[in-house]
Parts: structure tokens; sequence; C-alpha cells
């Protein structure tokens, strides 16, 4: 059964103004606008590295007010709910993502993607993880975000996926992945709602997913959205990825 909930965030009192140059985005309309001028007509890997910087800049600078997202908080009980709010320009697209208590994604690859994360509300924690034996992305695709990185770290050929990093993410702070760093999951670890904005370069509708025991790999399903720009979806959601 699905269930809109007011996200804890809008019951605490405003955060001030963030303060910063003129184009400093003012709400999530900003935002979207934005990103937009940033884009163009253009995905991550087609920018230049001062392009690239600003992009992660835009989304760290925008100061989250529940009152910009609510609309786009849609939870459904015992699972993670992906809602999209704008389709972006055929390379990238923007969606919040809704995390009840305790809820997890599993361990997944983002098909090649870019992935900018952002916390909207509460606190999540992103565990990464090296690609399992010599499985790893078919091609690294350059990004200025991660300079010093030039391949995974290597994993456990056999049993248990390989941990590399755990990290608390609070409000306002981004987070960056791509294959050529690794493997991740985003888990809200804490008793109470959670909710984050993520934008994917280029978006993508499947990858694989991996048995945190065994490191076996599957594909995972077409990946859907609860709602879109607000409205229910009459699909149900898929649950297998973010």
């Amino acid at each position: 059964m699905s269930t809109t909930i007011r996200d804890s965030a809008c019951d605490a009192s405003p955060a001030a103004p963030a303060k910063g140059p003129a184009d400093v985005p003012k709400s999530l309309a900003d935002l979207c606008s934005m990103l937009h001028q940033e884009l163009g007509d253009k995905g991550i890997n087609e920018m230049a590295k001062i392009d690239v910087e600003r992009i992660k800049s835009l989304m760290e600078s925008y100061t989250s007010d529940c009152n910009d997202w609510t609309q786009f908080s849609h939870f459904d009980e015992g699972r993670y709910t992906r809602n999209l709010v704008d389709a972006g320009n055929g390379k990238f697209n923007l969606m919040i993502l809704c995390w009840p208590a305790n809820v997890k994604s599993p361990i997944h690859d983002h098909a090649g993607s870019h992935c900018l994360m952002k916390v909207l509300g509460g606190d999540l924690k992103e565990s990464r993880y090296a690609w399992p034996g010599k499985m790893g992305p078919k091609a690294l695709m350059p990004t200025s975000l991660i300079p010093s990185v030039t391949a995974s770290e290597p994993a456990k050929k056999e049993g248990a996926m390989n941990l590399t990093q755990e990290t608390i993410l609070h409000l306002d702070e981004v987070a960056y992945i791509h294959d050529k760093i690794g493997l991740h999951r985003i888990s809200n670890p804490t008793g109470e709602n959670s909710v984050s904005l993520h934008l994917y370069c280029p978006p993508y509708e499947t990858c694989k997913t991996f048995d945190e025991k065994t490191s076996v790999a599957r594909g995972s399903g077409r990946i859907v959205f609860f709602t879109e720009h607000g409205e229910r979806k009459n699909s149900p959601c898929s649950s297998i990825m973010q």
C-alpha cells in the first residue's frame, strides 16, 4: 500500500538561506533550470572539467527546503521509491528518492552513468564496494570529478563483496560515484525518513546488482518511477535499483 509521508526535515526550523553569488539556486525549480542551462544538449562526459565541477557546485549550493520538494516526496512502506522531478535533455535526469527508516538498496553499478546524490532530508549511508573478481566497467569513462582514481580497488575473487568505504551523508552534502570508482549501496540506518536528490547522466533503465555474501551479479529488472512530476504512476514501483 502506497503512503505519502511528510518528511521529518519539514518539522525542523528552515535552514538559513544559502550565501554566495547571484546565480546560486534559491529553489529546486531554480536548480533544475540552471542544470538545463549548464548542460544544454550535452552529457557530463562531453563537458570540460570546469563545466563538470560547476554541475557539482550547483547541487552543493542549493540549500534544501522541504517546501520545494514535498510534492515529489512519496514514500512506500518497506522500500525506497524513485520519483521523477525533471526528465532533462535526454542525456540526464533528476529524481528524488524517498527512504523509509532502515531501508537499503542492493549493491549495484550505474551502467556507465555518472551519479550525483544530494541529501535533502535526514541522513543516509553510502557503502562502497570493489568490483568482484575480474569484473569491472567495460569502458572507463573520463571524469574530472575523480582525478586520482584510475581503477577499482582489487576485490576478493570469491565469497563476500569487498567493502572499501562507508560514509554517513548529512543534510545538503553531495556524493559522486561512477563505475570507474566501484559499486555502492545506499541505506537509511536511522529511525526517521530520509530524502535524496539524484542526477544521473545519462539516464539508465537497467543495471547490475550484486549479492553481498557471494558476489554473484545479476541484471536488474527495468527501473521504473513511483511518481513522475508528482503524479502517481499506475505501474508498480521497482524496488530493485536507485
